[in-house]
């Protein structure tokens, strides 16, 4: 019973936060001062047309109910039509987004290895470990559009290793995901070569949330390698590999949990900036491109579609714990 109640809170909160958010939208949208008559049908439209137009487009109408057709449209999935491209917002958000979900899911499998290795090496202290997690750091203090600048200097220009934009695979595949359809495909030499291009805006992603996953994880490990059934396995001649590997890993999960779906959510913020870098081809181009023409359906909508993806995100692992750790919900 606490466990569902606890699910049931998490749930309102989520829908709490969307309408919140749809509200914020709203409310920007209308002191923007853009001009969606201006947008559609042109600045120098006849009167009678402008009039005409915003009676279509229910700009006449009060504010309260212009709001809920707002909110309608996001419930319904209708994001309204783009000013740019003059084509539903939802359509081109469907195209952009698989390429900044592959995107941020490699940076995300590349975070949390590389926060494991932080926390590992810094109990089991591998030879040069110390300049690993040194290297981790510096990167993680650098702002991440620069660490990918950084990345195309170093890994395409000089080193020749990477490519430097586009993404490369299987394209037109059935999920939009370039290394899942090559593979999907069986062709190989496309998912090496989807792999190629994603490698350096995931890893230019992947090392603040890492560094902050690995912290965490850390940090749980200390605490519970002084705890006394860890005490108990060491003094039964275990080594200390042995004793992080079977007791002490799997019991300092939580945090790192926690701050893993923290990081998750954040890189489909920050992966706006590295798509721009890197001419990728996501929903960041998308909103770089609307924002010069004050393309406030696009601007609305992507902004909608990565705050939800956030906090659907951080609900779905807030459950997940109460799952793996009754005394969540309890709590």
């Amino acid at each position: 019973m606490p466990r569902l109640r606890f699910v049931g809170t998490r749930l309102a909160s989520l829908v709490g936060l969307l309408w919140f958010l749809s509200l914020v939208l709203f409310l920007l949208q209308e002191v923007s001062g853009a001009d969606p008559v201006a947008a559609t049908i042109g600045g120098n439209a006849p009167p009678e047309a402008v009039a005409a137009a915003r009676e279509r487009l229910g700009l006449n109408d009060p504010a309260v109910h212009r709001y809920l057709a707002f909110l309608g449209g996001l419930v319904t999935g209708d994001l309204g039509t783009s000013f740019r491209t003059r084509r539903p917002v939802t359509e081109d958000v469907l195209t952009h987004l698989p390429a900044t979900v592959e995107l941020v899911l490699v940076a995300f499998a590349a975070a949390l290895l590389l926060g494991v290795l932080f926390a590992v090496s810094s109990m089991l202290r591998w030879p040069l470990s110390g300049v690993f997690r040194g290297v981790l750091f510096v990167g993680s203090t650098a702002p991440t559009f620069m660490l990918g600048i950084v990345g195309i200097v170093v890994f395409y220009k000089l080193l020749g290793w990477l490519p430097a934009s586009g993404r490369g695979g299987v394209e037109g595949g059935p999920t939009g995901l370039r290394v899942l359809d090559s593979l999907l495909a069986g062709d190989l030499p496309a998912a090496g070569d989807a792999l190629q291009h994603v490698a350096l805006p995931a890893l230019a992603l992947a090392v603040g949330p890492a560094l902050s996953i690995g912290r965490v994880l850390r940090s749980s490990l200390t605490d519970t390698l002084r705890s006394d059934h860890v005490r108990t396995a060491t003094s039964k001649g275990l080594t200390e590999a042995q004793v992080l590997g079977r007791h002490v890993l799997r019991n300092s999960l939580n945090a790192a949990l926690s701050m893993s779906a923290l990081q998750l959510g954040f890189m489909f913020g920050g992966v706006l900036l590295v798509e721009g870098v890197f001419t990728w081809g996501g929903v960041g181009s998308y909103l770089g491109a609307s924002l010069p023409v004050s393309d406030f359906p696009a601007i609305a909508g992507v902004t909608f579609v990565l705050g939800g993806l956030y906090v659907v995100v951080n609900t779905v692992a807030d459950v997940l714990q109460s799952v793996a750790d009754p005394r969540i919900s309890v709590s």
